[in-house]
């Protein structure tokens, strides 16, 4: 198989990775470009019987590939890496084409992507059990780390590459073999991302990829017991039945889930800071984030300065096709997104918030929202409950730390929140008190590779990243010796 390339906008290559061969069906998916609404390609729609094989594949391979040495295994994700790094140009255009976020965003995001890849591929080298301290005279204990098994990736269309290397790296690291389901928006950079790891030397079924009905893939993936452990990111709801379909065969979860964060801006903070973070966290991908600021508080006594200079920054955006230079946001994945904002700031307004900024995005066709700025928002507004995920900035005012707390924590959501002061022990009092899987503390931006990323609450279960992200892909095996006369 060739590198996918692109070809008079389209994506010359369309097929699933099963065992080492690339496959095509008679049944297809079209996939759209989301900022001109053109076909870029077909993507297989697979059977249940090709689901079937494409799992018993990933089981043979595992007898074996779980074998590998940490040393081989480090030196084909490095490989990988490196091969990702050299593509990285070919991905972000692949990237920018199917999903709509501006290029240098994407290269961006595939900068990211292959951090992923390098940092499991250092740390498995140096990953082990432990000999414990013997507690009687005569045994002694140690233990001992094993891959899980097959391991089933279900992944979304916002973040189509880091998305699939925080999870595949991991698992691939661990000694699990994987199977990819990519969000049929985005399945190229998928299927780009799968040929440069086999161009870097995985064995034959480490890496297998499927393409198709999301529902039917995912029901299997859940219910059959060859699959040992199962990562999906996604929504609350999907997250939940996925959730419920695992529990026949007490399957191994990591669900990363819906969030709602909290942006709280006190009065001692240093304000410029504040708001270059808030329009990084707000605007990176459009919006469409589950870790962008989604309620945002200010203190009263912020609020001229702040909507001056918000304003401002508001009014220098560019929103347009990614490909376009000095385009900083693209459009919304689809219609139905660009729907869903709508009625949410719609419902704010008809409630009593002011909409006191709102581009101009006419002219671009139907999958861009505009950038919009709402204040005076209450919480029993559903924008102040449901993620956003758009270019929509919702302000709540507060004059009382206790209550803005409060606040911030009063939602099933707990993946990621913010906040911004100067006072030392306001940052340790505030960061302590929010209930939330990670926190920025004077920082619109919680992720890397090296850090734990996951939530608490609806906002699921598992961490990905850091060194707690290959543990999820292993399970913890006790020896205990006796020493025999």
């Amino acid at each position: 198989m060739n590198f996918l390339q692109l070809n008079d906008n389209q994506l010359i290559k369309q097929a699933n990775l099963i065992n080492g061969q690339w496959l095509t069906s008679n049944n297809s998916i079209t996939v759209y470009n989301p900022a001109t609404t053109q076909t870029l390609g077909e993507i297989p729609l697979i059977d249940e019987q090709t689901l079937e094989n494409a799992i018993g594949k990933a089981q043979e391979s595992f007898i074996s590939y779980s074998k590998s040495t940490s040393y081989d295994k480090s030196l084909w994700l490095l490989k990988w890496y490196e091969l990702v790094l050299a593509h990285a140009d070919d991905l972000a255009k692949i990237l920018t084409q199917e999903q709509g976020k501006p290029l240098a965003e994407a290269k961006g995001e595939i900068l990211y992507a292959a951090s992923f890849i390098q940092w499991f591929g250092e740390q498995i080298k140096s990953d082990h059990g432990l000999t414990l301290a013997d507690p009687i005279s005569g045994k002694s204990f140690a233990t001992h780390k094993h891959p899980v098994g097959v391991a089933a990736l279900i992944t979304p269309w916002n973040f189509p590459a880091a998305m699939i290397t925080r999870k595949a790296a991991a698992a691939l690291a661990a000694g699990c073999t994987v199977i990819i389901k990519p969000s049929e928006l985005t399945p190229f950079t998928a299927i780009a991302l799968a040929e440069l790891a086999q161009r870097a030397g995985f064995p034959v079924g480490a890496i297998n990829l499927l393409t198709g009905d999301g529902a039917m893939i995912g029901k299997k993936l859940c219910q059959d017991p060859r699959v040992k452990k199962l990562s999906f990111t996604g929504s609350t709801q999907i997250g939940k039945l996925l959730f419920e379909q695992s529990a026949s065969n007490i399957k191994r979860l990591s669900l990363e889930l819906g969030g709602n964060a909290p942006f709280i801006i006190f009065n001692d903070a240093n304000l410029d800071a504040a708001i270059s973070a808030l329009m990084q966290s707000k605007f990176r991908n459009n919006g469409q984030t589950c870790v962008a600021a989604n309620r945002i508080y200010v203190d009263e006594q912020l609020k001229q300065p702040l909507l001056a200079k918000l304003i401002e920054q508001l009014a220098q955006l560019s929103c347009g096709n990614g490909l376009t230079e000095a385009v900083q946001l693209g459009p919304m994945i689809n219609t139905t997104a660009v729907a869903k904002v709508e009625t949410l700031v719609s419902e704010a307004i008809a409630k009593g918030a002011q909409c006191l900024y709102q581009a101009d995005t006419k002219q671009l066709g139907a999958n861009y929202y505009p950038v919009t700025l709402l204040t005076d928002v209450t919480p029993e507004m559903a924008i102040a409950n449901h993620e956003i995920f758009g270019p929509v900035i919702a302000i709540q005012w507060f004059n009382d730390e206790t209550q803005v707390i409060a606040q911030a924590n009063a939602s099933e959501a707990g993946l990621a929140a913010y906040f911004f002061s100067d006072n030392i022990h306001r940052c340790q009092r505030i960061a302590n008190a929010l209930e939330f899987g990670m926190v920025g503390i004077n920082s619109g931006m919680v992720s890397h590779a090296i850090s734990p990323f996951g939530g608490i609450k609806h906002s699921g279960i598992g961490r990905e990243g850091g060194h707690n992200g290959l543990a999820e892909y292993q399970y913890i095996k006790a020896h205990c010796y006796a020493q025999l006369e």
